[in-house]
């Protein structure tokens, strides 16, 4: 098997898919891989030529053979030229997203391949591989921290010890947070978050919330952080409607952040947030939403580890087409009909 880890063109974007480590099994297990130069990755490009990966210029991935699998996190660079190979990265076409048309076509016109890491799921379709945790933690710590300082830098940080240590320095009163998808991947890890930070939450997941919506209890919480992976429309969570009424919410912190998609639960903004301006205020309101969708590019290195090891025996066995391989192919097949 030809692999070729490509170097992210997503701004702050520093994780990646497989590790050193991991890549060393791919090789032990006589598996090829080009790994593409890239200053921003949190492992350095020495340390895959070290264990014997082949090094090559960035974006060079265009001219692989077709036989390549190429292997990336984020959304590819926009352009128009034909997709060929075998993809494997996130995405974010499958749910109406913004572009998702012209994303598709150049797999369809190129014969290409998209298997998108959402989307590889075992028998009971739960994933196999997600950085789940590590969004909700920092989702959850960064709500806070805007919640006490607004214009609070956000950065990468080298583990969650400084992230936690440079936001309890913010926190002055105590502050009530609820989080919604409480039990899952993501929810843990916002659980997680507010606990080391000494504060505490209210904590939903599907027995809280299943056959209701519009939540108005969200509106009696300083911080609502939403992480829950919404597969289906719902009625809202939250709407515009909603904080036109006497409330005491003053950060949303959206960690599933699908903002241009019909399926999104919280529709009172229209766009991510970045790092450099991490909060739009909801128009008309005294609300403020944290949308960043790489929130677990601010721990790069503890979410890159965690990640490419849940990943790495499902990777290692790709040309042999298991369950979430198939899952996410007929994800993809289903989508270019």
């Amino acid at each position: 098997m030809k692999l070729w880890l490509r170097h992210e063109v997503k701004d702050n974007e520093r994780r990646t898919p497989i590790t050193p480590k991991n890549a060393q099994r791919l090789l032990e297990f006589g598996h090829s891989i080009c790994v593409e130069e890239s200053e921003t990755r949190i492992f350095s490009t020495n340390e895959y030529e070290k264990i014997g990966c082949e090094i090559v210029k960035q974006g060079s991935w265009q001219n692989a053979s077709k036989d390549t699998i190429i292997i990336g996190l984020k959304e590819l660079p926009e352009d128009d030229f034909e997709l060929v190979h075998q993809h494997i990265y996130f995405a974010h076409v499958f749910k109406g997203q913004s572009g998702y048309e012209k994303v598709l076509n150049r797999y369809k016109l190129g014969g290409g391949t998209l298997f998108d890491l959402e989307y590889l799921t075992d028998e009971s379709k739960r994933r196999i591989a997600a950085f789940g945790k590590w969004a909700g933690y920092v989702g959850a710590a960064l709500g806070v921290a805007l919640y006490f300082d607004k214009k609070f830098k956000v950065k990468s940080f080298p583990n969650k010890e400084a992230l936690i240590n440079s936001i309890k320095q913010k926190i002055s009163t105590k502050i009530n947070s609820i989080i919604i998808g409480a039990k899952g991947r993501s929810g843990q890890g916002a659980v997680e978050a507010i606990t080391d930070l000494g504060l505490k939450s209210t904590n939903w997941d599907y027995e809280e919330t299943k056959g209701k919506s519009h939540f108005q209890e969200i509106l009696d919480h300083d911080l609502f952080v939403n992480t829950v992976l919404m597969t289906k429309k719902i009625e809202p969570f939250l709407n515009l409607e909603m904080l036109q009424s006497p409330h005491k919410l003053r950060i949303i912190s959206d960690v599933s952040c699908d903002p241009s998609s019909d399926l999104n639960p919280i529709p009172v903004y229209n766009s991510i947030t970045s790092w450099d301006a991490p909060l739009e205020q909801v128009k008309g309101t005294d609300v403020f939403v944290q949308a960043i969708d790489n929130l677990p590019s601010i721990l790069p290195k503890e979410s890159s580890i965690d990640f490419s090891d849940q990943l790495i025996e499902h990777l290692i066995n790709f040309e042999k087409q298991s369950t979430p391989w198939k899952n996410a192919k007929e994800e993809f097949l289903s989508h270019l009909r």
